[in-house]
């Protein structure tokens, strides 16, 4: 018996979400790997548009301008759509730059591992948040099997970095000895991707909410002032801050809410092929069932908690996600992979939202979100 109790204690101990994630994502990468016959090119998706200066070429996609950066920080901007909208996710190609130790190339497998690390790191963060809840700790694969952080991995993307930093933030936030290592994280967080800016923003609206003036104008300092300053340098060095809807194919932000949306409903009413018909009403309906709804119901719950005075950032986090979520670019709406990557935020606050709250309901509906992983299984779905 004695035995056993201890085998069972060591499995209780290894056998977490934290390393079921890293078996799995180690296991995709393998597999992707073996698909490609080892190269790792094929997770930055470089195309010959700004790989080889072909204006005629292909397009690739986001993860190749994290290699351009990190094999060349200095000149990597030449081969960059947008540079300053590039440069400003600094910290990623940074530290797979940092790790190859300046070789290019070893950069391609430390872009690889820097996101393995971030998504397992991430999932562990979300388990011990979710225990600080005395909440059962397996809803953290909710967040590890997210398909837009598993596609973070896929594509050498910033999100499973910039959100691992996020859920560090709100973990250190939770204890009153290490909430001075919140705001350094989010800082972090926003110089990986300007996105997790909304959780920053969170936190100090909750703050405001509390009435705890100094607490939010020092948070919001701590936050603000490296990434303006960043911007700043971009602007002096690249002619423009980094700020903006997103890259070259890139159309604004919407002043309608889910105008981008509505959008991607006309042109199922225009002259299309049947193809085409097809594919955007299978948009339409994925986005319908994973953001439109889920979005309503936050902004919903969430202003109703607020309204009955119950203000934990959880709460205003959730809040803000939802808020912010409608007025994405119609460039974002189209793309159900883009929209997976941007509604990393709304999963992570709706699955703390459920651990606040206890409640099993929305806990299981985050498993919900798993759907995204789809998008992953057909490797011809990927904008390869």
């Amino acid at each position: 018996m004695g035995e056993t109790g201890a085998e069972g204690t060591v499995m209780s101990r290894w056998v977490r979400p934290w390393s079921v994630m890293l078996v799995l994502t180690l296991a995709y990468v393998g597999m992707t790997l073996a698909r490609y016959d080892g190269d790792p090119m094929a997770f930055a998706l470089v195309g010959t548009r700004f790989g080889s200066g072909d204006p005629q070429g292909t397009w690739g996609y986001d993860g190749q301008f994290a290699y351009f950066i990190a094999r060349d920080p200095l000149g990597g901007w030449s081969h960059c759509d947008v540079p300053a909208y590039r440069y400003q996710r600094i910290l990623y190609p940074m530290l797979a730059w940092g790790l190859a130790l300046g070789q290019p190339a070893l950069v391609p497998w430390t872009l690889i591992l820097v996101n393995v690390a971030a998504l397992v790191g991430g999932t562990y963060i979300t388990e011990r948040l979710l225990m600080t809840r005395r909440v059962n700790p397996w809803y953290a694969l909710a967040y590890g099997g997210y398909g837009g952080l598993v596609a973070g991995v896929r594509l050498d993307l910033t999100e499973p970095l910039a959100y691992g930093l996020v859920q560090a933030g709100l973990w250190a936030w939770e204890a009153r000895k290490r909430r001075w290592l919140a705001g350094p994280l989010l800082t972090l967080a926003a110089l990986t991707r300007e996105t997790s800016l909304i959780v920053a923003g969170g936190l100090v609206l909750a703050l405001l909410l509390a009435r705890r003036w100094r607490a939010a104008v020092r948070l919001g300092l701590v936050v603000g002032v490296p990434f303006v300053v960043w911007q700043g340098v971009l602007w002096a060095w690249l002619g423009r801050p980094g700020v903006g809807a997103g890259g070259a194919l890139a159309t604004p932000f919407e002043w309608v809410p889910f105008g981008g949306m509505w959008r991607v409903v006309a042109h199922m009413f225009s002259p299309i092929p049947a193809a085409a018909m097809s594919r955007l009403a299978a948009v339409v309906i994925i986005n319908t069932c994973l953001f439109v709804l889920p979005s309503l119901w936050a902004l919903v719950v969430s202003a109703r908690d607020v309204a009955r005075g119950h203000r934990h950032p959880w709460v205003v986090i959730l809040g803000v996600q939802a808020v912010v979520l409608p007025f994405l670019p119609f460039s974002t709406w189209r793309e159900p992979l883009a929209m997976a990557r941007l509604g990393t935020g709304l999963v992570a606050a709706t699955l703390l939202y459920g651990a606040r709250r206890h409640s099993r309901r929305v806990l299981r509906f985050s498993f919900f979100w798993l759907a995204t992983l789809a998008l992953l299984v057909d490797e011809r779905t990927l904008p390869i």
